[in-house]
């Protein structure tokens, strides 16, 4: 998507170790115009698609899930990252390792939000190791509902997770696959699609 890698080349920082700060406009401050034609452009690629959920974690994913979502006009289900008072019943439960803030967390989505008679597309804002979307791909798997795809607005292509996921013959649509990153330059490199 020329308007987002536009976006990513103006905007976004290369940091050292492999670090693509992007605060300004994705998943810090948001800009809503750019995700809605992120939206737009998941509706297209996933076009026909019997999607009747769309799934993402907590919380860089979900602004773009609830635009996305708008286009699907279906819910937004998220996983959160803490277990609160408020979430109440059985949940599906896993563990993820953020790239981002070196740790693990223990994630969980409540079991009345996913069943067997779901379509699940999940959305992310960053795809790198792929362990964030190990997690989610878990949940989804341990409710018998069905992966209908997965929609990344920044993908790492020179890191495993985007071959990780796609191995495991999941579909995997990118709007922006970063080949390569200079810190010292500032230079970001992105595949053709």
């Amino acid at each position: 998507m020329k308007l987002l890698e536009e976006r990513i080349r103006k905007d976004g920082i290369v940091k050292p170790g492999n670090v693509l700060k992007v605060d300004s406009f994705l998943n810090h401050q948001m800009d809503i115009e750019l995700f809605s034609e992120m939206g737009k452009e998941f509706k297209r690629l996933y076009e026909g698609c019997p999607v009747n959920k769309i799934l993402t974690i907590e919380a860089s994913g979900i602004g773009i899930a609830c635009v996305v979502a708008q286009y699907f006009h279906v819910p937004v289900v998220f996983a959160k990252k803490t277990q609160s008072i408020n979430l109440d019943g059985d949940v599906y439960s896993t563990k993820i390792q953020s790239f981002t803030h070196r740790r693990i967390y223990d994630v969980i989505v409540s079991k009345k939000f996913l069943s067997p008679e779901d379509h699940v597309l999940i959305i992310d804002d960053f795809l790198a190791n792929g362990c964030a979307l190990e997690g989610l791909i878990d949940i989804v798997k341990s409710s018998g509902a069905t992966i209908e795809g997965v929609g990344i607005a920044i993908e790492k292509g020179f890191q495993k997770g985007g071959d990780l996921i796609r191995s495991k013959g999941i579909r995997v649509e990118s709007l922006a696959i970063v080949d390569g990153m200079n810190a010292e330059t500032g230079e970001i490199f992105f595949r053709e699609q």
